[in-house]
């Protein structure tokens, strides 16, 4: 396997990724790690440093000595919202507020690169590193790609890389065509009337109503797979009256996912579940409103860009996976590929690690110069590296 880092580096690079986890911030809150990024990475050189990008996205900008194309790596910067369950030393100190998708793995894979980088700029054209903000809730990539900073930087190829568990450790999963399905947030309120619990009958309760869309939603799924027209509506929230025994409830809230695998598609499933709600809150004597939020478009690799990928894992005797994707996650990043050539890959962090989103997850540190090393196999053959003492 090709190595770009020693030890000594790799163990810098661990415990600046347990500083990460130690002090996560949730999407469109990253001012520290922003600030953290910045100064992290300073004396690796970068020609321009963008900052409050999109919010607090930062850009690290390394200029090649000839012309050629621009070509973007990104990582995330935000955490989840999620108290953390563990005895690890490093484990976070900001309560409520954990790292538990593995953005701070990203970042040090990013970080990564950028010290190479400070060894060996770009032969040709241009690298950006981006430390995206609020991936987790769909608005990061958006409001990246709407800065008019983002003009100085619009590059010709994109790559991002997400760790993965339920794959074997640093196996990889990468293809052309459609690589993530898209996903909404629906939020339900049903709304009644309160009564006395000794008299329900004088008031009109919601709860008969959500217990009839909670089965009602089951029957709006299809399919296991893409090929077998996957859809999915997953309850993750009801809140209901209050906590009290005398008083029975006026309104109820329900929140849930939506996915499928095309964008496309996603407005024609929101409007099924309210047909359906609708259907049970007039029988109920109800008054619905909605709201729809997180819209994540599926992701779609374009065949250059995956390649790409695939020959930089390929030159490092990485495992390929070629029956893992499209999966049924989301992620914002298929948005790069309304400016450039984009492709996400998929790397496993091991068959037994709790899955992403989990209180007891934690990104594995073998995967820091794996990631990075893919990253620089695609830098490799779209910039090629200048040796020391040519410029």
């Amino acid at each position: 396997m090709i190595s770009y880092f020693d030890d000594a580096e790799i163990a810098v690079l661990q415990t600046w990724r347990h500083k990460l986890h130690q002090f996560p911030e949730i999407s469109g809150e990253e001012v520290e790690t922003a600030r953290e990024v910045v100064s992290f990475l300073a004396d690796t050189g970068p020609d321009k440093v963008v900052t409050e990008l999109g919010g607090h996205g930062v850009a690290l900008v390394y200029e090649g000595a000839a012309e050629g194309p621009t070509v973007l790596l990104r990582c995330e910067l935000d955490a989840l919202q999620i108290h953390e369950i563990s005895d690890l030393p490093y484990r976070s100190r900001n309560d409520g507020k954990a790292h538990m998708c593995g953005h701070d793995g990203h970042m040090t894979m990013m970080a990564a690169v950028a010290r190479h980088l400070a060894r060996h700029r770009p032969a040709r054209g241009r690298a950006v590193l981006l430390f995206q903000p609020a991936e987790e809730t769909a608005h990061g990539a958006e409001a990246v790609l709407a800065d008019p900073k983002f003009a100085e930087i619009t590059p010709d190829h994109s790559f991002a890389i997400h760790n993965m568990p339920g794959l074997p450790l640093a196996h990889v999963a990468v293809a052309a065509g459609q690589i993530t399905c898209a996903s909404m947030g629906l939020r339900i309120e049903l709304v009644g009337k309160t009564a006395h619990a000794s008299m329900p009958e004088s008031g009109i309760s919601p709860a008969t109503a959500v217990a009839r869309i909670i089965t009602g939603l089951k029957t709006l799924e299809a399919g296991d797979t893409v090929a077998q027209g996957f859809r999915r509506v997953t309850l993750t929230n009801v809140q209901m009256g209050k906590p009290v025994f005398g008083i029975t409830p006026g309104s109820a809230e329900l929140r849930m996912t939506l996915r499928r695998p095309e964008s496309d598609g996603m407005p024609a499933l929101v409007e099924e579940v309210l047909e359906m709600v609708r259907r049970v809150a007039a029988d109920e004597r109800l008054t619905v409103t909605h709201s729809t939020h997180n819209f994540f478009r599926a992701c779609v690799n374009d065949p250059e860009a995956a390649a790409a990928f695939e020959h930089a894992a390929a030159r490092m005797n990485l495992s390929h996976v070629t029956d893992y994707v499209p999966i049924r996650g989301a992620e914002d990043f298929g948005l790069f590929g309304s400016c450039s050539k984009s492709a996400l890959l998929f790397i496993g962090s091991g068959m037994d690690r709790p899955m992403v989103h989990n209180p007891d997850y934690d990104f594995p540190d073998e995967l820091i110069p794996v990631g990075a090393g893919l990253f620089l196999g695609v830098l490799d053959q779209l910039l090629g590296f200048e040796r020391p003492g040519e410029r």
